[in-house]
């Protein structure tokens, strides 16, 4: 993969979030002058407090004491300026992340769910965990040296120009000498840093999956091929990782040498004036200068101390801003209709659509489905099943055609009430880490415990949730109960029940259950599908005989459709279908 270059523009995306501080920026300026003001005026004190001592037994003690007292009063007055700022820089920088952070899962609340199907799901993670710390790392240790750095630069230059113009032309030198080194080592890096932010996001992508499906990596004995493909990212992570740092880390030393050889020069150059008998240049101002030769360029070299985190920080923008800068879903129209009354009438009318466009799934789809009416979706692995079913709830857009809810166009509908009519049980369950009333509750926050148990009722959970210390209250998940993945499946079924849709659809919403369990739960689902327009999806044949309708399904096209006993008298694809899996049991 050909690493892409840091865009520096983000800096003037990242500005908005910066500016809603302004009271913030403005203490830590007043501060900044403040400090940068007091340790001018310390290096200052520290020339006069020289020429103080004229030689033996000729030093003005009265003097040197007043300078003493002064010198310590304006350390207390700095030391004071500078907790301050790093205290005012820590919630600027932390806040404007925090919003930055929030900004972006907003957005990302907003992605279509194609985004989340191409995009690693660790990859996305890795930008709100590593990327924001960054981020956040780096713009305070800016501000904490900007404002005070600053002042320093300013006020020194003005101080130097009064004492001695050719001292000051000598430190002057350096400082262009130090930007272009800077700048040659940070063009020089941010590739690399560009490159390295990826490679984390993908590592974390890759522990991610595999944490997640340890069961499947040792049922397959993969765990040495899973440690090679590991060690493959991890290495190229450490050569890249270690080029950014290396090149980086390159700037402060160089910096520093480059001071050095100012604070060199001005010594010479000021011995050099004192024996050639200049008045203006004494020994208390050589001083003076040998500290401001350092001070004048220290913000400048502090600033290339950090770069390797504002490299780190700008990818960790850019990679952020990535996620800012993908389109949302199309928003509703501000005509929009509000569903309300639904009766469950489903048609789908010459209907097109293509995951992507080289390769059609869909063409001149046609199906109608008649309130209450109950739908089995039948065919093999890529026949368009579930394709239908993410159509229907807008996950994906119609290439062509229309898809109507009781007469209404569903584009023309707003997406809440839309995909509010419909519960979704599916053979991916998912149970988030709280108690099993929130999770219970997830789709209708305002159930009451008599509506939740009689749901767990019907899904055969309520003895187990009873014996529970807690019942409703037990928190479950990774720090809670464990529970086997055909109670997960239970419970989302009863989270269905509780959320009262006026459409169903059910994928595979058994697949995880024992037969007898699932003999069971059918007659639970006959009565929670009673009166609702059905969509069932399945490969167990056996559980689908009892449907009003059942579409056979290949290459994105309805190939057959009828009730179970017609299309067994067909003899034709779903005959075929259902005797094999007989046969095989």
């Amino acid at each position: 993969m050909k690493p892409k270059k840091i865009d520096w523009s983000v800096l003037k995306r990242y500005l908005p979030y910066l500016s809603a501080f302004k009271k913030e920026i403005c203490g830590a300026i007043i501060l900044g002058i403040a400090s940068g003001g007091t340790s001018v005026y310390i290096t200052y004190q520290i020339g006069q407090a020289v020429d103080q001592m004229l030689g033996k037994n000729e030093v003005d003690f009265s003097a040197l004491y007043h300078i003493l007292l002064l010198f310590a009063s304006v350390v207390f007055i700095t030391v004071i300026s500078q907790l301050f700022i790093q205290r005012l820089s820590n919630k600027i920088a932390y806040f404007s992340a925090g919003q930055l952070r929030k900004d972006a899962f907003t957005h990302l609340n907003k992605l279509p769910l194609s985004y989340y199907d191409q995009t690693p799901h660790g990859n996305i993670v890795s930008r709100f965990t590593n990327d924001m710390d960054n981020i956040a790392i780096a713009a305070a240790a800016v501000f904490n040296q900007l404002f005070s750095g600053v002042a320093v630069v300013l006020i020194a230059l003005v101080v130097m120009l009064r004492l001695s113009i050719v001292l000051t032309i000598v430190v002057l030198v350096a400082t262009p000498i130090i930007f272009f080194v800077s700048w040659l080592v940070a063009t020089y890096s941010q590739v690399n840093f560009a490159r390295q932010q990826e490679i984390v996001g993908e590592i974390s992508g890759f522990v991610t999956e595999m944490v997640g499906n340890q069961k499947i990596v040792k049922a397959f004995q993969q765990e040495d091929v899973n440690q090679q493909k590991f060690e493959a990212i991890n290495q190229e992570l450490n050569v890249r990782g270690q080029k950014a740092q290396f090149s980086s880390s390159l700037t402060n030393p160089m910096s520093r040498f480059v001071d050095h050889l100012a604070y060199l020069a001005v010594g010479f150059v000021g011995g050099l004036l004192v024996l050639n008998g200049s008045q203006l240049v004494t020994i208390g101002v050589i001083s003076s200068f040998t500290i401001y030769a350092s001070q004048f360029t220290k913000p400048f070299i502090e600033l290339s101390g950090i770069t390797t985190q504002i490299q780190t920080a700008i990818a960790g923008l850019n990679r952020t801003f990535e996620i800012l800068d993908q389109k949302i879903e199309t928003p509703d129209a501000p005509d929009a209709i509000t569903l309300k009354n639904v009766k469950g009438a489903v048609r789908f009318s010459q209907v097109d659509f293509s995951y992507t466009k080289d390769q059609p799934l869909i063409h001149d789809f046609n199906f109608e489905a008649a309130p209450g009416e109950t739908v089995a979706i039948v065919g093999k692995t890529g026949a368009g099943k579930s394709t239908l079913v993410n159509l229907l709830m807008r996950f994906y857009e119609v290439d062509h055609g229309k898809i109507t809810l009781d007469g209404y166009d569903i584009r023309h509908l707003t997406r809440d009430s839309l995909r509010q009519s419909f519960g979704m049980v599916l053979q991916d369950t998912w149970l988030f880490d709280a108690s099993l009333r929130e999770n219970l509750t997830y789709g209708n926050p305002k159930a009451e415990d008599e509506l939740i148990y009689e749901a767990l009722k019907k899904t055969y959970m309520y003895d187990y949730v009873a014996r529970l210390p807690q019942k409703l209250d037990t928190v479950i998940g990774t720090s809670g109960v464990k529970i086997s993945d055909g109670q997960r499946q239970l419970l989302t079924i009863a989270r269905t029940m509780i959320s009262k849709p006026h459409l169903l659809i059910l994928d595979e919403a058994t697949s995880s259950v024992d037969t007898l369990t699932e003999r069971k739960i059918q007659a639970a689902f006959l009565a929670m599908m009673k009166g609702k327009t059905s969509f069932v999806i399945a490969h167990r044949l056996a559980t689908i005989q009892a449907a009003d309708k059942i579409l056979v399904m290949d290459h994105g096209q309805i190939v057959e459709q009828g009730t179970h006993e017609s299309l067994l008298k067909n003899n034709g694809y779903y005959a075929e279908l259902y005797h094999a899996q007989f046969e095989q049991s």
